[in-house]
């Protein structure tokens, strides 16, 4: 079939677009909507250019308890050391912009 009914075939995703896509799901929907907001921001800005470090950094900032992530977002207190990284200093220095 051609013309404005014609399907494209789907192209497969690879394994770190299909990762991404999962992080992404679990990054939006932490559950507590201020750090939900903050995380969508975060994800559209970054997400799609992180190399598999980077990823394995993001899924150990979600696995980081949701109020310990916000408050140093908020700047109530810091991460200890064996938790930074290169991932969670960018989130920690993202400028989140309040929707219009």
């Amino acid at each position: 079939m051609t013309g404005a009914f014609a399907c494209a075939t789907p192209r497969p995703m690879s394994d770190i677009e299909t990762r991404r896509r999962k992080l992404k799901f679990r990054a939006d929907r932490r559950g507590f909507r201020e750090l939900d907001l903050y995380m969508q921001q975060f994800t559209d800005a970054h997400l799609a250019g992180f190399d598999e470090r980077q990823l394995d950094e993001f899924e150990a900032v979600l696995d980081i308890p949701d109020q310990h992530t916000f408050d140093w977002i908020m700047g109530r207190g810091e991460p200890s050391p064996e938790l930074r990284s290169e991932v969670l200093d960018l989130l920690l220095s993202f400028k989140y912009s309040a929707p219009r």
